[in-house]
């Protein structure tokens, strides 16, 4: 019984040998140069990602951070911890979540306000061009003789 195990080690043994040597007779294959295709028509631009950070004070201390993202808006708040509770203590929170504005619509009313903002400049503008377009008082009529 020890025979056929032996020859199972050595044929192992020689195969584990000649694999090196079959995969180094392999030649790699061979690269192509690609050309270079036209760059795209379309440019993708980052969108814009400007905040805006508004902070409420009151007696130096931050009462309310709004912070404004692209569309959308959000106010933090900080933790005030309920009658004589330490900040950590089973009775107050760690952290108070963002609060979101909900159910705001705008119903059309800046377009309104832009309007009229719009027809307040140009009767304003009206006015300042009046006296400027007044023709000169006629001259008098020769007194009557006597």
């Amino acid at each position: 019984m020890r025979l056929p195990s032996a020859w199972i080690t050595v044929a192992s043994a020689l195969a584990a040998c000649a694999m090196p040597l079959l995969v180094s007779a392999q030649q790699p294959p061979v690269m192509e140069k690609l050309e270079e295709g036209e760059p795209p028509a379309i440019t993708i631009s980052p969108p814009d990602t400007g905040k805006q950070i508004t902070e409420k004070r009151q007696q130096g201390k931050v009462t309310e951070v709004k912070v404004k993202s692209g569309k959308s808006t959000y106010y933090l708040k900080p933790v005030d911890p309920a009658g004589s509770a330490v900040r950590g203590d089973g009775q107050s929170d760690e952290i108070r979540a963002a609060q979101w504005p909900v159910l705001e619509f705008d119903l059309g009313l800046k377009k309104k306000a832009a309007e009229a903002a719009a027809a307040a400049e140009a009767a304003k503008n009206a006015e300042t061009a009046e006296p400027a377009a007044k023709a000169p008082p006629a001259a008098k009529p020769d007194a009557p003789a006597k």
